[in-house]
């Protein structure tokens, strides 16, 4: 995995090789490159690195950030946004319509919107679940949870997996909401945050079996799940 990331505070070639050596000592980089014109740093590393780990290593005279999260091949290949995120339009479809299917005789709101809850869990759970090593290193790149607690994206796909099921089954479904909220309001949290700052990272929403780029439509898909939570909330609650 290659990220690239911004430097501040260089101003010539001994501060090019100070950066550049510094970063190479950082456990988990396999290479840094720094240039110099550019201000950057191309980083290839075995596993994720939080930037704190990196400014660490470096001296206060210079600063890191997070330029982008695409690898320069994937950069090339970059496609429309439409298109690329086509699979999560689909799955969004595919959900909806067999929602709709299993409570339309007779029309149930409160059942389409659990079904609707239990089956985005479970089909999203099942793609992050299809590379669990890979999945936590997307996930800890915008999650604040995820930042602080790296356990917690390796747990995160078996609660989207036990959410479902709760949904489904219609088990504990307060609790089941009130669980709702929190997590996809702490990644909420952390998706605006990204989308604020303009940053190029790639979304875990579908693990890592399918890239996709973080966009406002990952902020509207985490947004519906928040409503009908809070909507079921408050029919369960009176």
């Amino acid at each position: 995995m290659t990220h690239t990331y911004a430097i501040t505070g260089m101003t010539c070639n001994g501060c090019r090789t100070s950066v550049e050596d510094k970063l190479n000592t950082v456990s988990g980089v396999l290479n840094a490159t720094v240039d110099l014109e550019k201000a950057e740093a191309l980083i290839e590393m075995s596993n994720f690195i939080s930037i704190s780990a990196f400014q660490k290593a470096l001296s206060d005279k210079y600063s890191i950030s997070e330029k982008n999260i695409f690898t320069p091949s994937e950069i090339k290949e970059k496609k429309s946004e439409l298109k690329q995120l086509f699979p999560l339009f689909l799955i969004f479809g595919y959900i909806t319509i067999a929602s709709i299917l299993i409570n339309y005789r007779p029309w149930n709101g409160t059942g389409f919107m659990l079904d609707f809850m239990g089956l985005f869990y479970i089909v999203f759970s099942f793609f992050k679940l299809l590379d669990l090593k890979g999945f936590p290193e997307s996930f800890e790149m915008y999650d604040p949870l995820a930042k602080v607690m790296p356990v917690y994206s390796w747990v995160y796909p078996f609660i989207e997996l036990a959410l479902g099921i709760m949904f489904l089954m219609r088990i504990q479904i307060p609790i089941a909401l009130i669980i709702t909220l929190a997590i996809l309001g702490i990644t909420t949290i952390g998706v605006t945050k990204t989308l604020l700052n303009k940053k190029t990272i790639s979304c875990a929403c579908l693990g890592t079996a399918l890239k996709l780029p973080m966009t406002k439509a990952t902020f509207i898909e985490n947004s519906i799940m928040i409503v009908m939570a809070i909507i079921m909330l408050i029919k369960t609650c009176n």
